[in-house]
């Protein structure tokens, strides 16, 4: 086979997603959050911690009949015992929602390495590591910074701006673009693509595989310009990489790419936006973060725990008794980071932002053999749009905090962030 064969298929064939099970789609306000949760209901996007931390208190490991059913770690050790073991949970898919694709889907899942399961996941992460090292983040960090300091002159002479649509989101987006090869202008494509995949799971089956088709029909585009056209970014890379002798399947190549655009986006601009959000409200730490630049990677760290953007979701193989629950084969679990990182089993003062907290073993990009192989790139990103930020912008709080929105979904950060500049 050609590199040119494998990227002749439709949208549908390049995804290779079978159709799978399909569950009720269950709307409308939680009776209550141990026996019926719902990750996409308004308070759960407003506030989750509250309600983590009563289920952490009364009922650790809560169940809902939503979504096909599913179940809800809310300590830390649960979180991780989860993570660590792929005997037991499978990755096959990683967005809780009303689809869940057919076992032969696994061992490589539509979105590898993050969908894989062993041993195919080994090989399928290896893949990716040369791009994600920490010398490789480093030669994107002098550009991410003159892009940063780019936004923030759009934003000279305003009163008030959206921090998370005017400069957190824009960040990302530029960066990804960039790796991937993909034209910088097609942003706004990027966030619908974002909203449809992570806050659309429980729109009807029909809407959801036109959105996925969507998605696929552009990156088949990207791949085939880069076919054409060779360049030296990841899509060119993964056009031309090989497991065991042979080329990646289109839907390999096409699955990897929509992992980077999706997850490598929405996670990042969420820590920024959150990150922001806090120290608009926290005038004490904005100021001595203003005051210590030398702080913020240890106060960076503390942010990414307490705001822990990502929530992850497995699939049970077989039904087994697992801690005391009664779990089905093929009930989703949803690994909540945050939840596990305001754990007070496992952190000190664990509800409270400790910008200075030295110990700090969070779990925002995940645990076991799918934490977050882009974590190098997303601390680079924070860090350099906070830097830039609280450099030219030292002063500035919420314009109207009633006006801040969130993400719902299992990528949570604001989407609406009215900031006064020069307030505070």
């Amino acid at each position: 086979m050609t590199v040119d064969d494998r990227f002749t298929a439709g949208p549908q064939e390049a995804s290779e997603v079978p159709e799978g099970t399909r569950s009720e789609i269950v709307t409308g306000p939680v009776a209550d959050w141990a026996t019926d949760f719902s990750h996409l209901e308004p308070e759960w996007a407003a506030d989750p911690y509250p309600i983590l931390d009563d289920l952490r208190e009364r009922c650790p490991i809560a169940r809902t009949e939503r979504f096909g059913g599913g179940w809800l770690p809310t300590r830390y050790a649960d979180v991780a015992a989860v993570a660590y073991d792929t005997e037991r949970f499978s990755s096959r898919a990683i967005i809780m929602g009303n689809i869940r694709p057919p076992r032969e889907l696994a061992p490589m899942g539509d979105s590898p390495p993050i969908s894989s399961d062993p041993p195919f996941h080994h090989h399928a992460r290896k893949l990716l590591l040369p791009a994600f090292t920490k010398s490789a983040v480093a030669r994107r960090e002098a550009a991410t910074r003159a892009y940063c300091h780019a936004l923030v002159d759009t934003l000279e002479g305003l009163p008030v701006v959206d921090a998370a649509r005017d400069y957190a989101q824009h960040i990302p987006v530029r960066v990804i673009a960039d790796m991937l090869g993909f034209p910088p202008e097609d942003g706004p494509r990027f966030r619908r693509f974002i909203e449809n995949v992570l806050e659309g799971v429980n729109k009807p089956a029909e809407e959801r595989t036109a959105a996925l088709d969507e998605l696929y029909d552009y990156l088949l585009d990207q791949i085939r310009d880069h076919v054409d056209h060779p360049r030296d970014d990841l899509t060119t890379y993964l056009v031309n990489a090989e497991l065991g002798g042979q080329k990646l399947e289109a839907a390999h190549v096409a699955g990897t790419m929509a992992l980077l655009l999706i997850a490598g986006i929405d996670t990042t601009w969420s820590a920024i936006g959150a990150s922001l959000w806090h120290l608009a409200r926290t005038p004490a730490d904005r100021e001595r973060l203003v005051a210590e630049p030398a702080l913020l990677p240890t106060a960076m760290e503390e942010l990414l725990r307490a705001y822990a953007p990502v929530t992850m979701a497995r699939l049970v193989k077989e039904d087994m008794t697992w801690n005391g629950v009664r779990m089905r084969a093929d009930d989703w679990v949803l690994l909540s980071f945050p939840s596990g990182n305001r754990d007070p089993a496992q952190f000190e003062r664990a509800g409270e932002v400790v910008i200075d907290r030295e110990a700090n073993r969070h779990a925002a990009f995940g645990l076991g053999i799918h934490r977050c192989v882009g974590s190098h790139l997303a601390r680079m990103e924070l860090r350099v749009a906070l830097e830039v930020w609280l450099a030219r912008i030292p002063s500035f709080e919420l314009a109207d905090p009633a006006a801040v929105t969130w993400s719902t979904g299992q990528v949570r950060g604001p989407r609406t962030l009215p900031l006064r500049l020069g307030g505070g």
